[in-house]
C-alpha cells in the first residue's frame, strides 16, 4: 500500500514539475514576443558572452577593414620587396607598382592573399582587440577601486601586451599572406601558385617544417607591439582628450583613429619592413638564407640599401594603416555600443 502511495506521489510530483517547466517556457516565449530586445540583452549579458564579445567584435571589425584595405596592403608589400639588396636604381612608387600588377594580370590580382588576410584578422585582431578590451576593463575596475583614473602608461602597457600576445598567435596566417603576395615576383618556374591560405600553410609546413610558420615571429611581435602602442594607446588617449570638446561622438572617433593611425605607422613601419623581408625569404641553392635574424636584416638593409629604406612607402603604409585602424576601431566601437 505504502509502495503504491509512493508511486502516486512521485507521479504527481513529476506532473507538477512538468507543468511548471511548461508554464516557464510559455512565459519566456510570451516575453520574447513582447520584448525581443530584452531577451537578446539577457543572452548578451551572460558571463560567457560578456567575456567573448570583445574578441568577436574585434575579429569582425578587423575582417571588414581588411576587405576594404587589401589592395593597398598588396602594393605596400611589393614596394618593400622591390630593389632588395640594391642601394641605387629606379625607385618604385605606389602608382608604378599598381600599373605593373594590372599589366601582368587582372584587377582582382590586387586581392591576392585576401583569404590569408581574413584568416589573420580572424586570429590576430580578434585576439588583439579582445585582449586589449579585457585588460582595459580590469585596469578600469582597479583604478575605480583606488579612486584614480587610467593613465597613458596603463593604456600603453595594455596595447603592448595585447599586440605581442596576438602577434605570436597570428604569425602563421601573416606568413602565408606575405608568401602569397610575393609569389608573383618570382620567376614562373619558381612560383608556388598558392590557391588559398590553407594551401599556402600546408605547402610551407610540408616543404620547410611546421616551425617555419613562425619565421619572422620576432619582428612580427615587435611590430605588433609598436603598432598597438601607436594605435590603441593613442586612440584611447585621444578619445579621452576629445571627450570634453564640442565635437560629436562620431567626429571624436574619426579624429582619434586618424591620430592613432599616424603614430601606429611611424612606430611600426621599420619592423613591418624587416618582417616582410624575413617572411618572404627562402633558402638559396647552398641552403643558406639571405638574413639570419631580425638584427642581421636590420644591419644588411642599412648597409646595402640605406637607413631610409626602412621608411620606403611610408605614405602607402599610412594610407593602409590609418583607414584600417579607422574602420577597425569605428566598427569595433559600434559593435561594442550595440552589444553593451
Amino acid at each position: 500500500m505504502s509502495t503504491s502511495n509512493s508511486i502516486k506521489q512521485a507521479a504527481e510530483a513529476a506532473r507538477s514539475k512538468t507543468s511548471e517547466a511548461m508554464e516557464a517556457t510559455k512565459a519566456f516565449a510570451d516575453s520574447a514576443k513582447a520584448d525581443p530586445i530584452a531577451v537578446k540583452n539577457d543572452f548578451l549579458h551572460t558571463p560567457f558572452m560578456r567575456g567573448a564579445l570583445p574578441f568577436i567584435n574585434g575579429g569582425a571589425a578587423g575582417m571588414v577593414a581588411t576587405t576594404v584595405i587589401q589592395p593597398i596592403d598588396m602594393i605596400k608589400v611589393r614596394l618593400q620587396l622591390a630593389g632588395e639588396g640594391v642601394k641605387s636604381g629606379p625607385k618604385p612608387t605606389p602608382l608604378s607598382v599598381t600599373r605593373e600588377i594590372l599589366a601582368a594580370g587582372k584587377v582582382m590580382d590586387l586581392y591576392t592573399g585576401l583569404s590569408a588576410g581574413l584568416l589573420r584578422q580572424a586570429v590576430y585582431t580578434t585576439a588583439r582587440l579582445g585582449f586589449f578590451d579585457t585588460l582595459m576593463k580590469s585596469l578600469t575596475v582597479r583604478a575605480k577601486d583606488k579612486g584614480t583614473q587610467i593613465g597613458f602608461a596603463e593604456r600603453a602597457g595594455a596595447g603592448l601586451s595585447a599586440g605581442g600576445l596576438a602577434a605570436m598567435i597570428g604569425n602563421p596566417a601573416d606568413l602565408a599572406l606575405i608568401r602569397m603576395q610575393s609569389d608573383g615576383l618570382k620567376p614562373l618556374a619558381e612560383r608556388k601558385n598558392y590557391t588559398s591560405v590553407i594551401h599556402a600553410l600546408q605547402s610551407i609546413a610540408k616543404s620547410e617544417g611546421v616551425t617555419a610558420l613562425w619565421a619572422g615571429a620576432a619582428p612580427t611581435v615587435v611590430r605588433a607591439m609598436a603598432l598597438n602602442f601607436g594605435q590603441l594607446a593613442f586612440f584611447s588617449e585621444a578619445k579621452q582628450r576629445l571627450k570634453d570638446t564640442n565635437m560629436s561622438p562620431r567626429a571624436q572617433t574619426l579624429s582619434a583613429s586618424a591620430v592613432a593611425g599616424f603614430f601606429a605607422s611611424f612606430f611600426s613601419l621599420p619592423f613591418d619592413f624587416v618582417k616582410t623581408r624575413l617572411q618572404k625569404q627562402s633558402r638559396r641553392a647552398d641552403g643558406t638564407l639571405p638574413y639570419k635574424s631580425m638584427g642581421d636584416c636590420f644591419r644588411k638593409v642599412a648597409k646595402e640599401e640605406g637607413v631610409l629604406r626602412f621608411y620606403r612607402g611610408f605614405s602607402t603604409y599610412y594610407v593602409r594603416i590609418a583607414p584600417h585602424a579607422m574602420v577597425t576601431l569605428i566598427v569595433a566601437d559600434y559593435l561594442g555600443f550595440i552589444t553593451k
